[in-house]
């Protein structure tokens, strides 16, 4: 049997730390856990943060996983088709509604378009899968940035909103409060924040553990989106992320409210 490698181990040994540890861990509580003497612990956190395996929480001694580690799980997580299911779900949801269909990651302060199915109508929504987008002008970013810890959602609020439309959302409370209320009922809203004249509703992915790790969105335009009630829209979306979180092995229940208890109106005033 091939020797394995002491030092690959210890590092290993260390970023399998951070699997149960949703709000980070320090260096001296790293080291406490895994035994190992405080300056081989720095040099590994450092290392390791260094290649973006840990990411060290900004103004803070706090590590947490970086985004390396997503882009590997990302990579086996394609492999057992959750980049095939997603885009299945997404023709299902387009064929239903006959708008386009996204489905995206977030990555910083940023929706990454993971999937993507157009509509067959001459009008519509035009962007690009691998395409990015600033979370808090979309539903999309809006439905993924509610379901990140409080403390990752309050850093991301402090580095400031960017504006895409006039009608982008650049005050972080306005932002915070909406985010509350999607979080509450498991549905996200936004009309012209990304795009001027295209509205669009999106509801969390999760799962097997019941994490968030993706959202689908309907983008429609202005002049289609009333042939239907927010409502409905919102239901249509959530089932369809509901499906997708099935496939992935999730079998909770995907929000803790009824999508039908609030409209882009609504999440608007709640700000």
């Amino acid at each position: 049997m091939a020797r394995l490698t002491p030092a690959v181990l210890r590092s290993l040994d260390v970023l399998e730390l951070f699997l149960d540890a949703r709000h980070g861990l320090t260096a001296p509580e790293v080291a406490q856990r895994t035994g190992l003497p405080r300056t081989t612990v720095h040099e590994l956190l450092t290392t390791l943060a260094e290649r973006r395996y840990l990411r060290r929480e900004e103004g803070s001694a706090t590590y947490h996983l970086g985004i390396s580690v997503f882009r590997l799980g990302n990579a086996y997580a394609e492999r057992l088709d959750l980049h095939s299911v997603g885009l299945r779900v997404a023709q299902s949801v387009a064929n239903e509604c006959d708008e386009t269909v996204h489905v995206g990651i977030l990555e910083g302060p940023d929706v990454v378009y993971v999937c993507k199915v157009d509509s067959t109508q001459s009008v519509r929504m035009v962007s690009r899968m691998g395409g990015r987008v600033p979370a808090s002008c979309t539903a999309l970013g809006k439905a993924l940035l509610a379901n990140l810890p409080e403390t990752e959602r309050i850093r991301l609020l402090r580095k400031g909103l960017v504006r895409l439309t006039a009608r982008s959302i650049t005050e972080p409370h306005v932002l915070a409060n909406q985010l509350d209320s999607i979080r509450a009922v498991g549905a996200a809203f936004e009309a012209g924040e990304s795009t001027p004249d295209v509205s669009c509703v999106a509801a969390p992915v999760r799962d097997h553990t019941g994490t968030v790790v993706a959202a689908l969105s309907i983008s429609v335009p202005d002049m289609r989106w009333n042939q239907r009630s927010p409502e409905e829209w919102a239901a249509i979306a959530v089932s369809g992320a509901a499906t997708f979180s099935a496939e992935l092995g999730f079998h909770g229940a995907l929000s803790t409210g009824q999508p039908s208890a609030v409209s882009p109106q609504r999440q608007h005033a709640a700000g």
